[in-house]
């Protein structure tokens, strides 16, 4: 099921919503039995399972073997015994990180393996279980606090354990949750009740992030898939590509990120900041620090710290960073041209850390131009299916297919043919018109110069003209819900 979607907003919401508190609402005998909690698991299998019911029976799999596992090691630690704490933990991680590599990289490798000694081993028919990427680092981050902490900050039981795995607004893209976060929150009496507040936020901020989806995003989706799949593009076509992929892939994540706080402020659980206007980042170390915040999280403190940190010589810290990008690239698919993009982010980084030494300040505008341009580039290649179709759009970008105008500049600008400028057939390639041009450039605006939703977030109050504001983008989102899209990252 997807967050934008009329069963999702008109059924789903609402009856999971009414059935979780008439639970948490009887008497104590009620919480001793916990229906409140069995009745958001119920809910989040159903969510899960309405894709693919066998996919549903791989997460409930992996969360009781985590679960075990966790257990085991919980035991051990109270017994001393370190041998069978880190054989438990070593065994819980490893098969964890087989489960996600099977499952998002076999093929990927049998491919390699065929193009380096020319064999044909067919690939293998497996269905990536939606959400794998995101829910094998939750559960992997959970068992690293287990064997890392002698004193538990709640009480660890299987009930809470669970839900906190499959609870549906973060199951299938994020944000990429620690338990630490998430069962205490669960665990508190004072969530047990109707808070109004938190309901007025949720539909505030869900419906800014329908609105980022269904009425940005996708309108920006067509210009972005009909310039990746053209043959050629011209200059302006291929920036208004690229651009048109960047904001797309921003406000759609962004958006997922917003319904999904959203969701959980209905039921009291508070998620963790996932986006925070990456695209006014100065520099790519910021970026790093605005953009998907949780797997910038996860990936410091799992593998960058673990690796040394910069803990170490800084040669040594540069190739941490290299490891720990490439392992980004590699999280989000399988293949070259993710791996091409975390490298380009991993040297990005490296060369920014070397700048930084020479302690050289440069105008922010320039700053934001260079890194937003870089971003804006290496997007292309998180986008394309394949390098050919990458350097085609670069191609593009780089003014090596010409530039083109409208006919209706012809009269002021027609001198500019005899620099090998054209006229007529303006944005054909990408089925665009002026309005394209204008309505990118507006986004860009609105990026760069708007509040973000969790800036308009905590200065919410439910008054009159946020009423009006918010009923005015759900409104405009709601006559967009037939023609809705799939999230992008839920292919991550």
């Amino acid at each position: 099921m997807s967050f934008n979607t009329y069963k999702y907003i008109f059924l789903f919401i609402p009856i999971t919503l009414i059935g979780y508190f008439y639970l948490t609402s009887k008497n104590k005998e009620i919480y001793k039995l916990k229906l409140s909690k069995l009745w958001l698991i119920l809910a989040s299998f159903v969510f899960y399972g309405l894709g693919n019911i066998k996919n549903l029976f791989l997460l409930l799999a992996i969360a009781i073997f985590n679960f075990y596992i966790c257990k085991t090691i919980l035991k051990n630690l109270r017994e001393t015994n370190i041998k069978k704490r880190q054989l438990a933990f070593i065994f819980g991680v490893f098969l964890n990180v087989f489960l996600l590599v099977f499952f998002k990289y076999t093929n990927f490798f049998i491919a390699i393996i065929n193009h380096f000694t020319n064999d044909t081993i067919k690939p293998v028919n497996i269905i990536m279980p939606i959400g794998i990427s995101f829910f094998t680092f939750t559960q992997i981050a959970c068992l690293v606090y287990i064997y890392k902490n002698e004193e538990l900050e709640f009480d660890f039981n299987f009930l809470d354990f669970l839900l906190f795995v499959v609870f549906f607004p973060y199951l299938l893209s994020g944000p990429i949750v620690y338990c630490t976060e998430i069962i205490p929150q669960l665990q508190k009496n004072e969530n047990k009740v109707i808070n109004s507040k938190h309901i007025a936020i949720g539909i505030y901020l869900f419906s800014i992030g329908l609105f980022k989806k269904v009425f940005i995003s996708d309108y920006l989706a067509q210009w972005a898939d009909n310039g990746f799949s053209a043959n050629e593009l011209t200059f302006i076509e291929a920036w208004l590509t690229s651009l048109s992929y960047t904001f797309q892939l921003y406000f759609d994540f962004s958006g997922y990120t917003d319904m999904a706080i959203g969701s959980a402020l209905f039921f009291n659980i508070k998620l963790p900041l996932n986006f925070n206007s990456p695209y006014k980042s100065i520099n790519i170390q910021e970026f790093w620090r605005r953009w998907h915040i949780t797997l910038g999280r996860f990936l410091r403190d799992h593998i960058y710290i673990p690796l040394g940190g910069n803990r170490l010589s800084k040669s040594r810290t540069m190739i941490n960073v290299l490891i720990t990008f490439l392992i980004c690239g590699l999280w989000h698919g399988a293949g070259w041209t993710f791996i091409v993009w975390g490298l380009l982010h991993g040297f990005g980084m490296v060369i920014f850390r070397l700048w930084k030494t020479f302690n050289i300040n440069i105008p922010k505008a320039l700053a934001w131009f260079i890194t937003f341009n870089f971003i804006n580039i290496a997007w292309v290649f998180f986008r394309a299916t394949d390098f050919k179709e990458a350097i085609k759009v670069l191609k593009g970008m780089f003014g090596m297919n010409g530039i083109v105008l409208p006919m209706a500049f012809i009269n002021k600008l027609g001198f500019l043919e005899n620099y090998n400028i054209k006229f007529g057939g303006f944005l054909a390639n990408i089925q665009g018109n002026l309005m394209t041009v204008i309505f990118v450039l507006s986004i860009l605006f609105v990026s760069l110069w708007f509040r973000n939703s969790n800036e308009m977030a905590k200065t919410f109050k439910p008054n009159i003209l946020n009423i009006i504001f918010i009923g005015c983008i759900f409104a405009l989102a709601f006559l967009r819900l037939s023609s809705t899209s799939e999230f992008l990252y839920f292919k991550f």
